[in-house]
């Protein structure tokens, strides 16, 4: 098949594209082979199933970025607790109980998607890819069984581009599919050799184009198909014909960077920073085993007369020499000093384990801490990472959020929204652990100025300045305590009016009980009293 001018137009991008990620590549390779080797396959190529650690004698590194990948994933998406929730831009909402009992409820229809779907299990692999190469993709598209699905792309199939924003906003994505996956997902818009190919070996593969980039003749006024904000197109290397042509009404792919640097498209991570202290580690422990393997097997020291057999090493081995001479078999001293190499090698772990925050990440040994210390540490972990924590909330958290949410608005699959919401807009607040020890700062200050108040409150009524009805909400927002929970401000209203209506009938009844007591008090008095005085009385009491 012939090409056409978009086929052409599309392989001279993905050719640039490919020049600019030369670069990185052979060092995406070199990190893999110590830190993640599962993926070492960048620059070389490795038979699937084939042994790819042989290469490493320490497993501290890959540990390492264990460790630091199962944190971000619980401090950040943890399932087992809400990571992120839906609020109104407009600050007048805030006191809309109805529209935020809407937002709880959309926001548990988003965790059931998330939680049905492979999200789990494939956001934690894009977290290992973030710490290993600083750079993750991660697609995310409609699927008939599952409704969402969500993909984490080897990087070795990824290049990108970034807008004039910074942001990324064009993904090449260069993969293999078997022939029979071809004629299954495109039918008979395959080339005629892949046709041939998919009936006389189906299992063969061959490499394809996906381009997704912004489409520069969208029109916002058009709601067909074909004029969607974002253009993807599927493609045979090989030869560049055509097999798909449609869109995306959002950019269906998230692509996280770790750190990245002003003036590059790809990001830098911690696995980079410290590979030369794990390149050193290695050889360090591939010395440190040799050197132990001498000292528990040394090399001998054997006279080179007298004896009348090979030197036998084997447990139980015998060996004669000539008696008489002094000449004997000895072990060769090679000065080995173990203790040493095993300091530096700890030494360079403690230096791997700075640059994964394995200290601060682990648990400490010893007596239990106290909610101080907890509250300590989880502001030392937010130091930490908060930078990395910005740029994932910007390039991860938020285009992931909103897609979802697009997905299941398009197919019915939020709650109907009151009428009175339409047009406003929904930003997302992040409730993920690591967002929680951010707000402690502010739930510690707020809970001593109240602590202040108090001591204050003997001499002076310093309470009248707080505004106690909006600060409850304050801190249940801070707490992330649900909606649902809480009494709305009509109910609370109602309640507190009915509270003084009692107490009002109550107080008038305890005055009427004190009046009838008076009465009864002073009647046995004025029988006893003369009858001039009892009629004094009795026109009192009356």
């Amino acid at each position: 098949m012939a090409k056409t001018d978009l086929s052409k137009s599309l392989l001279a991008r993905f050719d640039k594209l490919q020049g600019q990620r030369q670069n990185w590549e052979t060092h995406w390779q070199e990190v893999a082979d110590y830190m993640q080797p599962r993926k070492a396959d960048v620059t070389k190529t490795r038979a699937r199933g084939d042994k790819r650690n042989e290469m490493i004698f320490d497993s501290s590194p890959i540990q390492a970025v264990e460790l630091l990948a199962a944190s971000l994933h619980g401090m950040l998406t943890n399932p087992s607790t809400p990571w992120f929730t839906l609020r109104f831009k407009e600050e007048d909402m805030d006191n809309e109980e109805e529209a935020k009992l809407w937002l709880e409820s959309a926001t548990e229809t988003m965790y059931t998607a998330f939680n049905r779907s492979n999200f789990q299990q494939e956001i934690f692999e894009l977290y290992h890819d973030l710490i290993t190469f600083g750079t993750a993709a991660m697609f995310i598209e409609e699927d008939d069984d599952d409704l969402i699905k969500f993909s984490t792309r080897h990087i070795n199939e990824v290049f990108i581009a970034e807008n004039d924003k910074g942001r990324v906003d064009t993904v090449y994505r260069r993969f293999k599919l078997s022939a029979r996956g071809a004629v299954q997902k495109f039918g008979d818009k395959v080339s005629p050799d892949i046709m041939a190919m998919s009936k006389k070996d189906p299992y063969q593969e061959i490499e394809l184009i996906h381009a997704l980039y912004p489409r520069s003749d969208f029109n916002p006024k058009k709601k067909d198909k074909a004029n969607m904000p974002f253009e993807s197109v599927y493609l045979e290397y090989k030869n560049a014909n055509e097999l798909s042509v449609s869109g995306f009404k959002e950019f269906p792919f998230v692509v996280p960077r770790y750190l990245k640097a002003s003036n590059e498209i790809y990001g830098r991570s911690p696995a980079m920073t410290a590979l030369p202290d794990v390149k050193m580690l290695n050889e360090m422990s591939k010395t440190t085993i040799k050197a132990a393997q001498k000292q528990v097997d040394p090399p001998l020291l054997v006279p080179d007369d007298g004896f009348l057999l090979p030197v036998r090493t084997v447990p139980g081995g015998l060996n004669f020499y000539r008696s008489g001479t002094r000449d004997r078999i000895e072990p060769l001293n090679i000065g080995a000093n173990n203790p040493l190499g095993l300091n530096m090698e700890e030494q360079r772990r403690d230096a791997i384990r700075a640059v994964f925050y394995v200290n601060q990440l682990m648990m400490q040994q010893g007596p239990q801490m106290t909610a101080t210390e907890v509250i300590q540490r989880n502001e030392e972990k937010m130091r930490l990472l908060g930078p990395v924590l910005g740029r994932l909330q910007s390039e991860l958290l938020k285009p992931l959020i909103d897609r979802v949410f697009a997905i299941l608005l398009r197919n019915n699959m939020l709650p109907q929204a009151p009428e009175f919401l339409s047009g406003r807009d929904i930003e997302i607040e992040y409730v993920s652990p690591l967002a929680k020890a951010q707000k402690s700062s502010e739930l510690q200050s707020i809970m001593r100025a109240i602590e202040i108040l108090g001591s204050l409150a003997n001499v002076a009524p310093v309470f009248d300045y707080v505004n106690f009805d909006n600060l409850v909400k304050h801190l249940a927002d801070i707490v992330g305590m649900p909606q649902k929970l809480l009494k709305s401000q009509n109910q609370v209203n109602a309640e507190r009016q009915q509270a003084a209506q009692a107490a009002q009938q109550q107080q008038q009844m305890a005055q009427m009980q004190q009046v009838a007591q008076a009465a009864g008090d002073v009647a046995p008095l004025a029988k006893a009293l003369p009858e001039e005085a009892q009629a004094l009385v009795n026109s009192e009491v009356e």
